[in-house]
């Protein structure tokens, strides 16, 4: 069997967005942290219907991860009412959530000064279902990256 070499964290977190989507999550964000927080490089943030999707998303990024990237996590935590659940790989943390708790915390938001991946030019990911919410907040983003206000 032959080892895949760890890649960039950007390449990580493209790749976490593609295997959730491929598990079809919603509403997928990735924001470039590192200059804002320190302690991470990018956030994955999306939205699962329910429970058992939360899963099968958490499952295939570990697995996309591990065979595409060369990386495992170093921690793997679950709400205790399981309504979300994060990966922690350092440089990226996959956050996933259900649909009300999403929007309780709108973790995006709170880190709204960070630039987003353009995950249809980047990843190839053009049909991802997206809320109101999380559009806007994405026109936005798209906005301040293009007159370079980022």
């Amino acid at each position: 069997m032959t080892e895949v070499m760890p890649i960039d964290s950007r390449q990580v977190a493209i790749c976490a967005a593609q295997a959730a989507d491929s598990k079809k999550a919603t509403d997928i964000v990735v924001q470039q942290v590192g200059d804002l927080i320190g302690v991470t490089d990018y956030f994955v943030i999306v939205t699962a219907r329910n429970k058992a999707q939360m899963d099968a998303i958490l499952d295939a990024v570990e697995d996309d991860l591990r065979t595409d990237c060369g990386t495992r996590p170093v921690h793997r935590e679950v709400s205790q009412d399981g309504t979300w659940s994060l990966l922690d790989y350092g440089n990226v943390v996959v956050h996933t959530f259900l649909p009300d708790p999403r929007e309780y915390y709108r973790l995006e938001a709170l880190w709204n000064d960070a630039p987003v991946i353009d995950l249809a030019s980047e990843a190839g990911l053009d049909d991802v279902e997206y809320t109101d919410r999380i559009r806007n907040l994405l026109d936005g983003a798209r906005r301040v990256v293009q007159t370079g206000q980022s």
